[in-house]
């Protein structure tokens, strides 16, 4: 009886730790001049173009943007603290080596997102579409992402602790050298999982388990005849 209770006990798994975003008082400029390096509270950026720009090193904090266009601006470095970022548009997204903590993205449209190096801490990406997520090197944290469809998401040499991917649908997963701990993909789709040697922290369900068997499988050498 033990045995068969011991057996039956399932691994505690937990869940990310999301902050949610509450913005007030904010000012809305309808025709914003962005500067690199400078930084902006408090405000409301609605249908805005930021592409092309040089804004390495910028400062956003309690921002919300709605259908903003960020495509080839050059956000390496940026910061990004209790920000609303809504419909966001990128085809391509050069945001390496930023900051995002207390984040919420709302279906956003990101073509090839180059995000290596970052630091995520408490952020929600809900719907949208992606490409190429390039997050190699990074370090997530109570990340959650939910009813995305990504093409290709590289987290190599990735640290990722309490992570989510919820009804996601993914075509190839990276993690290839990650360190993983909590990081939950029960519910997601996938195509292909690099890294395999890299698997240990990760949450899966049972068709996901058949899924894993013939690539795990062969990645051991094993012939299933």
């Amino acid at each position: 009886m033990a045995r068969g209770t011991a057996a039956s006990k399932a691994p505690k798994v937990t869940a990310p730790r999301l902050s949610p975003v509450r913005l007030a008082e904010l000012r809305d400029e309808p025709a914003p001049e962005f500067q690199s390096g400078e930084r902006y509270d408090g405000v409301r950026y609605s249908r805005a173009s930021a592409d092309g720009l040089e804004l390495a090193g910028t400062d956003f904090a309690e921002c919300d943007f709605q259908g903003v266009s960020f495509n080839e601006t050059q956000l390496r470095g940026a910061t990004f603290r209790d920000c609303i970022l809504a419909e966001v548009y990128a085809p391509v997204l050069m945001a390496a080596r930023s900051t995002l903590r207390d984040v919420e993205i709302g279906n956003p449209r990101w073509g090839s997102a180059e995000l290596y190096e970052s630091g995520w801490q408490s952020v929600r990406i809900d719907g949208g579409k992606l490409d190429y997520v390039n997050l190699r090197g990074s370090k997530l944290t109570d990340v959650q992402i939910s009813d995305c469809i990504i093409s290709e998401l590289d987290l190599g040499s990735c640290a990722a602790t309490r992570v989510a991917l919820k009804n996601c649908t993914i075509g190839t997963l990276d993690v290839a050298g990650a360190r993983l701990k909590d990081f939950d993909i029960r519910g997601t789709d996938f195509r292909a999982i690099s890294g395999l040697e890299s698997l240990a922290g990760l949450v899966i369900d049972d068709y996901q388990l058949g899924l894993l068997a013939p690539l795990m499988a062969s990645h051991l050498g094993v012939v299933v005849a």
